[in-house]
């Protein structure tokens, strides 16, 4: 099975001068040592305006600056939110193959709707648009990565010109695709689409293993028609982490910190009310956690016996990832540092041990599967060289709007292609394309 670290980027007032910097910098901390321990993945959320829960609404830009402090991990998006409102298309593109460029090749595009009103109103969006959205923004980034020229689009949410969409990945045809998915019918939806299942939800083995195997029997079906241009037949999961060799040093060091995170993202997306600015999610959460008598997804809180034992269950049951939560809550630094490294030397030989066979005889087994899913895929169709417009320059617009011809307009550089001479732009030219930006 492989391993994951996941950032929400957590900051529970009171707020210091310092705090968002500190909280920064110890992520990045961690990131690198989670690298150096040999953990596969890091996932990075991106959230708006979701204060106290998540101050983490860049994360292409943490992605870069962990891209250049780590060697091995995969760098992840978890996830990158899909509607054109939020993001558009072409600037998805743009920041998922550079950040693959910078990175060697290590990124996973996470994608996703967004599931809080404060989010989604904020940006224009009306829920029951988001997944439209979706599919529209991911299906047209997968071909602006892959197409040369992209034929250009005219479509619900978004519209944008032929253009060639640069830089291009290192990863042919491009990154692999996840879903965010928090129940059965978006996991089921994740498999159609032939892209990976982030399952942001806590769900004990013998649930994962029913909806990891509806997941794949649909990824082997006639269902599954790719939304990209290659298939990533991935489950994974999430679990709060913190491991000591004391089972109480381990609860009291973890547990409230991975409650609050349950308890703010339900506050944000189910049944809370918030003022910007105002409300103390904190405070709300002290004053009820001690009723909080289950915690789901908290069975990696404990001794590296029991962690391992838990984690081993999912592995037997074909999760194929699982994603740690600890950067949660109050959660001091140094104890999740703690944590991870007692975590890879007694809880990860286990979960790493034949993982490389695994993976082997997955690969195999699906292999024919995914042929057929992506010879059912419907592709848009590639411009002809003849069929590429021209797109004129700033300078020659101007020139033109200005009364003059584009021949007796011109200066000394001649373009063949027009039979006459490409402007040499003016001193007025110039003015006017700097008022125009």
């Amino acid at each position: 099975m492989k391993l994951g670290v996941f950032y929400e980027h957590q900051l529970p007032q009171p707020w210091g001068e310092d705090g968002e910097l500190r909280l920064f910098n110890e992520a990045l901390e961690q990131v690198e040592l989670a690298d150096r321990l040999g953990f596969d993945h890091m996932w990075e959320v991106e959230h708006h305006f979701l204060e106290e829960y998540s101050h983490s609404s860049a994360p292409e830009v943490f992605l870069g600056a962990v891209s250049q402090r780590t060697k091995n991990i995969r760098l992840g998006h978890g996830i990158c939110l899909s509607p054109p409102a939020y993001n558009h298309p072409a600037r998805v593109a743009e920041r998922l193959a550079t950040l693959d460029l910078v990175s060697g090749g290590r990124v996973e595009w996470g994608t996703g709707e967004s599931g809080s009103l404060i989010e989604m109103h904020g940006f224009g969006i009306e829920p029951e648009q988001k997944t439209a959205m979706w599919r529209e923004g991911v299906e047209q980034t997968a071909n602006m990565m892959t197409m040369r020229p992209y034929p250009g689009f005219d479509g619900q949410f978004f519209s944008m010109p032929v253009r060639n969409v640069v830089p291009k990945p290192v990863q042919k045809p491009h990154p692999p695709i996840w879903m965010a998915c928090s129940r059965r019918e978006s996991i089921l939806r994740a498999a159609r689409n032939g892209v990976g299942a982030l399952v942001f939800g806590f769900v004990e083995a013998s649930q994962a293993k029913l909806w990891r195997d509806e997941y794949y029997s649909i990824i082997k079906s006639d269902e599954c028609v790719p939304i990209g241009h290659v298939v990533n037949a991935n489950f994974a999961t999430l679990n709060g982490m913190m491991v000591h060799q004391n089972h109480d040093e381990a609860i009291s060091r973890g547990l409230d910190g991975f409650r609050f995170f349950g308890f703010s993202i339900a506050h944000y997306a189910v049944y809370g009310e918030h003022r910007p600015g105002v409300t103390n999610l904190w405070n709300r959460f002290q004053a009820i956690k001690d009723e909080m008598r289950d915690t789901p997804g908290a069975g990696s809180i404990g001794t590296p016996a029991s962690v391992r034992e838990h984690l081993e269950s999912y592995a037997d049951v074909g999760v194929d990832q699982m994603i740690f939560i600890q950067q949660s809550g109050m959660n001091r630094h140094d104890h999740i540092c703690e944590a991870m490294e007692l975590f890879a030397s007694e809880v990860m030989p286990a979960l790493k041990d034949g993982e490389d066979e695994r993976l082997r005889r997955k690969d195999e087994e699906l292999a024919p599967f995914i042929e057929r899913a992506l010879a059912r895929k419907p592709r848009m169709a590639a411009l002809r060289v003849d069929e590429v417009p021209n797109v004129e320059s700033i300078g020659i617009v101007l020139e033109r709007r200005s009364g003059k011809d584009y021949a007796s307009a011109g200066g000394t550089y001649a373009d063949p292609t027009r039979g006459g001479a490409i402007p040499m732009a003016s001193r007025e030219t110039f003015a006017r394309a700097a008022k125009v930006g």
